[in-house]
């Protein structure tokens, strides 16, 4: 390639199996530290260390201390992004796992995208507010109407903050299970935030599993019927 942006770095470093893991690990939001990222890799700590060096030095990740621990999280929205947007690639070009995991079910129902959620409920939700006029969708241009804004503030979220940073208020995210769009920007992360916090949503353990509440059912049906 040689013109442009060069690619193969970048492809060569999310194309090994160990790495990939490393990263689809942390679209789960959670920072974690170099011996849970081993665990997930399936690889020993100094194999893990060298994959996490590797993987920052190329902008991917960003490792923070505290304490007597070293933390490893995505760089940015943009790195989950082009991870989703792999895995729904990979799923459209039949590249799966012969053998699904124990949860792959519940990550297709409900998930941590990096910051806002995914999954089939995810599609619901944005489905719902395109369909109502609260969002106007030109393929991957996708803007909060006014009355969009009146419903988000009925639901409790203050926009004004998020409106006032830099960070585009909508943007769309290629559901990888479901293969259309579900919201992300800072008003998926404010819908996450908001569902977590009501009690709606209740994020696993481990992993990226979100699970829907009982109170969740009926809050969510409610203010996204399609």
């Amino acid at each position: 390639m040689k013109d442009g942006p060069d690619i193969t770095r970048i492809a060569a470093l999310i194309g090994d199996p160990a790495r990939a893991s490393i990263l689809s690990a942390l679209l789960s939001g959670q920072a974690l530290t170099a011996g849970e990222l081993a665990a997930e890799a399936g690889v020993s700590p100094a194999t893990a260390s060298g994959h996490l060096s590797q993987l920052a030095e190329a902008g991917l990740l960003w490792a923070r201390k505290q304490g007597r621990h070293r933390y490893f999280a995505l760089a940015d929205d943009e790195v989950a992004r082009t991870l989703e947007a792999l895995a729904g690639l990979a799923a459209a070009r039949g590249h799966l796992r012969t053998r699904p995991g124990p949860r792959d079910a519940a990550l297709r129902e409900a998930r941590v995208c990096y910051d806002h959620m995914a999954g089939a409920r995810a599609v619901q939700i944005f489905d719902s507010m395109a369909d109502r006029g609260f969002l106007t969708v030109a393929r991957e241009d996708v803007a909060l109407t006014a009355a969009g804004h009146d419903f988000v503030a009925g639901l409790g979220i203050d926009l004004a903050p998020y409106e006032a940073a830099r960070r585009p208020l909508c943007r769309v995210c290629l559901d990888w299970s479901e293969r259309r769009s579900h919201l992300a920007g800072a008003l998926g992360a404010a819908l996450l935030s908001h569902g977590l916090d009501g009690g709606w949503l209740r994020r696993a353990d481990t992993g990226r599993h979100l699970a829907i509440t009982q109170k969740g059912e009926g809050a969510l049906a409610a203010a996204f019927p399609l």
